[in-house]
């Protein structure tokens, strides 16, 4: 039997795509299914069934990918463990995270991790929408607000602080809001997601849940980093995570506003958490970087502790 041959199949089950495959190994749409053909004449029997424009598993390529996967994933391990039998961390650990998120916070903690281990490699992949960890091969999944993935370990990793900001050369010229009925008389930078257009939500300590306000302005943007840079230039206000803009916090280049108000942008309070489907746990990698990222955070995150 063709390892490489399981390889490919497992991927092109994961993802229902020949093509997504073949981008994975950074080989031919061709070639992949030349594999995927040879596996099925050696086991005797149709796995897949091919449409114009997914790949599903037949009866028995569902049982043989359950089969395969749990196999390969412990042959990683092992293998892992045998090349590497000390204390050197090394394979390939593949990550997924929102992209303003993994630019502000998993690049320079990555970074760090792998200067502790040199011969570990790093797939990021940084992206706004909802992915399957399991579908996409990430043994590490950070994710934003409510979870619905059942069959993945989830934990905690902080909560989801925003403040309101400004730079002083704004607030110089329009002064500073003193409610958030009076974010009416100020210029809004909105980010736009495939939520569509962020709302404004505001919550006073004695106040049982937070009231939407309506604001506007002329600027909004699917990329948060270019509304942060316009903040910064003095062209208006925005709504973030402590995690995005403690530093320019921290610097004064942007100041905190309203904060009488806890503010978001949807009811409720959301948190950061990290999923890990089950069976990578056992990888020494993925227990390694997530013992090295809840030690980095710690309980206090270091993005929340720009009021000290």
């Amino acid at each position: 039997m063709d390892l490489n041959a399981l390889r490919v199949f497992e991927r092109v089950a994961a993802t229902g795509s020949f093509t997504a495959a073949a981008r994975h190994f950074q080989r031919a749409v061709s070639s992949v299914s030349r594999q995927i053909r040879g596996l099925e004449e050696a086991v005797g029997q149709p796995l897949l069934y091919r449409h114009t424009r997914a790949v599903t598993l037949t009866e028995a390529g569902l049982r043989y990918y359950e089969e395969v996967r749990d196999i390969l994933e412990r042959l990683d391990v092992a293998t892992e463990t045998l090349a590497h039998p000390g204390a050197e961390i090394s394979g390939t650990l593949r990550i997924n995270a929102p992209v303003a998120f993994g630019q502000r916070q998993i690049v320079p903690l990555l970074h760090h991790f792998q200067r502790r281990y040199p011969l570990l490699k790093a797939e990021l992949q940084l992206n706004d929408r909802v992915v399957d960890p399991v579908r996409e091969g990430h043994d590490v999944t950070f994710r934003v607000g409510e979870l619905t993935d059942s069959s993945l370990v989830a934990r905690r990793l902080a909560p989801m602080n925003y403040v309101i900001a400004a730079a002083p050369t704004y607030l110089q010229e329009h002064g500073e809001p003193e409610s958030p009925e009076s974010l009416n008389n100020h210029n809004c930078l909105l980010y736009q997601g495939e939520m569509g257009r962020q709302r404004w939500y505001f919550q006073k300590p004695e106040e049982t849940k937070a009231t939407p306000f309506e604001v506007t302005g002329n600027l909004y943007s699917d990329d948060a980093i270019s509304l942060v840079q316009a903040a910064l230039l003095g062209q208006g206000l925005v709504m973030f995570p402590t995690w995005l803009i403690a530093d320019e916090l921290q610097s004064g280049a942007l100041v905190a506003l309203l904060d009488a108000w806890r503010c978001e942008v949807m009811p409720g309070h959301r948190d950061i958490h990290v999923l890990t489907p089950q069976r990578r746990l056992r990888s020494r990698k993925v227990r390694a970087f997530l013992d090295y990222l809840f030690e980095s955070v710690g309980p206090l995150p270091t993005w929340d502790r720009w009021r000290e």
